[in-house]
């Protein structure tokens, strides 16, 4: 008996599609050995009591990027004092920091189920479990940097911090949603998080070695959440295969929203006019292009999974999220700096 056929007899008998194939086990063995070879600790690589990372509420380095950030874009928020736009910058980087942890338990929580559906010596078992130890260190990381910018911020919009324990719960039962979840929620972070380092955007040195460290880690994360839907939406029927090609540009809306707009304690607490919020968060035409940038790379993914169709091309441009296609994971969105 072959490797190959040893796996496909332990896929079977735990009621798995059988045969992962050999490049998914040696992409996972690959992802499981840099977990151990590279990675963060967020007590250990991050020296929080250095004076030289020490967070000034009056650092203009808070203030929105004006090309990056939907906010930071509308005229109103340019007109503000310095000190406005200092003070809203601070508020909204610590909040979408604290989203950024929540999202996170949601991911913990339907990862956790799955693996416990696993059998043994499952190569997905030990990337599964590498990538919550990472999480955990991730919402630590976070949490702590919420702590030393000093802004009680809420998080999550209330409605979605209510239902994201049964979220994750549920994502438990359908993996591959799970999956194209967790995407949803990663790439909007990932791709404004690169977008603000790639462009020397300025920023307080403790946030920028904040988000080194995850977009480091969330390489490998992204990384196997794009191979497990290459790897198990072929196995899926017709009738499921054409419900994921809706459910993806919708999950993709859905929590691109959730995650990077604001709660409307926001709005309150600053004074923006309804008019700017409804530019900003993603009615205007900068935003709408924000928005759409997001998820260059999930156009691809989607079209390498079979996913776009005349039905579904014609509901990503009206969710607003549809566009080019990235040639290469993680293609600069070369519109950021030309608009």
């Amino acid at each position: 008996m072959t490797l190959q056929d040893s796996d496909t007899a332990v896929d079977r008998r735990a009621g798995h599609a059988p045969g992962l194939s050999p490049r998914y086990r040696r992409m996972l063995r690959t992802l499981s050995e840099g977990s151990v070879d590279k990675h963060f600790h967020p007590y250990l690589d991050i020296d929080w009591d250095n004076p030289d990372l020490a967070l000034d509420p009056q650092d203009p380095r808070w203030v929105l990027s004006p090309k990056i950030d939907p906010l930071g874009a509308t005229r109103w928020y340019q007109e503000q004092p310095l000190d406005k736009q200092i003070e809203m910058g601070r508020w909204r980087q610590a909040n979408a920091i604290k989203v950024g942890a929540s999202f996170e338990t949601i991911l913990i929580r339907g990862l956790m189920h799955y693996v416990m559906t696993l059998p043994n010596n499952s190569p997905e078992f030990r990337y599964c479990l590498h990538e919550m130890t990472e999480e955990c260190n991730h919402i630590q990381m976070f949490q702590e940097l919420v702590n030393r910018i000093g802004v009680d911020v809420p998080g999550m919009r209330p409605a979605f911090r209510r239902t994201s324990p049964f979220i994750g719960l549920a994502g438990g039962y359908a993996f591959v949603v799970l999956f194209i979840g967790i995407l949803g929620g990663e790439e909007p972070i990932d791709h404004y998080q690169k977008s603000l380092l790639r462009h020397d955007v300025e920023l307080p040195p403790l946030v920028r070695r904040v988000m080194q460290i995850h977009i480091a880690e969330e390489a490998r994360h992204i990384s196997f959440a794009g191979d497990f839907l290459r790897t198990h939406m072929p196995r899926m029927g017709r009738a499921s295969h054409a419900t994921c090609s809706v459910l993806f540009p919708l999950t993709m809306r859905w929590l691109a929203g959730e995650i990077m707009t604001p709660p409307k304690s926001f709005a309150r607490r600053f004074e923006i006019p309804d008019a700017v919020i409804r530019e900003a968060f993603w009615d205007g035409p900068r935003s709408r292009q924000i928005m759409s940038g997001y998820f260059d790379d999930m156009r691809t993914l989607a079209d390498e999974l079979g996913l776009m169709n005349p039905v579904t091309r014609r509901l990503w441009r009206r969710l607003g999220i549809d566009g080019r296609r990235a040639r290469y994971r993680g293609e600069p969105d070369r519109r950021e700096f030309a608009a």
